[in-house]
């Protein structure tokens, strides 16, 4: 019987953060309601309460979902190519791509603009750095290990690339033509990315 609730309770909560992400998404996060969320889910307002606060609550959760899917297609981008040391700038290149890949999505890009103001600024951005900065430091430093940068500390320089990452997923979730900025801005992350490594190994 525990065991039932607890599934029942899981059932209900996904089907509120399904429901939330989409009208988020597609409407806005200012335009949406609690009792459009609880309706589109198929469950009372109530039941919406027992789960999250309030909307800026189930917002908050919503977010964390999306992180942690863009945490899991970066890597999945990185690794296409297995794990030859010699590919591991591409591989970098690759988790960079995808990112700016998913700023296309409704779903990213209401992280991206809604995020901020919803969460506040230093709450999103601790949310984005939690699932962004140990990635980034753990690429940095296989490239440095790898012989393709030059050893130094990895924590202020994984910040400065997802400020970075940030700012060119801005750029793109905010354009009017989202695929012409995707163009634009990825050529340009590459060759900041690129400006950071040392000639490869063999080449010395």
């Amino acid at each position: 019987m525990r065991r039932t609730q607890a599934e029942r309770r899981e059932t209900t909560r996904r089907a509120l953060l399904d429901a939330a992400r989409s009208l988020f998404a597609t409407e806005g996060y200012a335009a949406v309601g609690i009792e459009e969320v609880a309706r589109r889910a198929g469950v009372t307002r109530g039941a919406l309460y027992h789960h999250f606060r309030d909307k800026r609550d189930l917002f908050r959760a919503v977010a964390e979902g999306i992180e942690a899917e863009l945490d899991g297609m970066v890597e999945a981008a990185a690794r296409r190519d297995g794990s030859d040391p010699a590919d591991l700038p591409a591989q970098m290149a690759a988790g960079i791509d995808a990112f700016l890949d998913a700023c296309l999505r409704p779903e990213v890009r209401l992280l991206l603009l809604d995020g901020p103001s919803v969460l506040g600024w230093e709450a999103w951005h601790a949310l984005d750095a939690h699932h962004a900065l140990g990635q980034i430091e753990a690429g940095l430093g296989a490239l440095v290990a790898g012989g393709f940068m030059p050893a130094q500390p990895l924590r202020p320089l994984a910040h400065l690339i997802h400020g970075a990452t940030i700012e060119a997923g801005l750029y793109v979730a905010a354009a009017a033509d989202p695929d012409a900025a995707r163009a634009e801005i990825g050529g340009s992350l590459r060759a900041l990315f690129a400006g950071l490594l040392s000639p490869p190994p063999a080449a010395r």
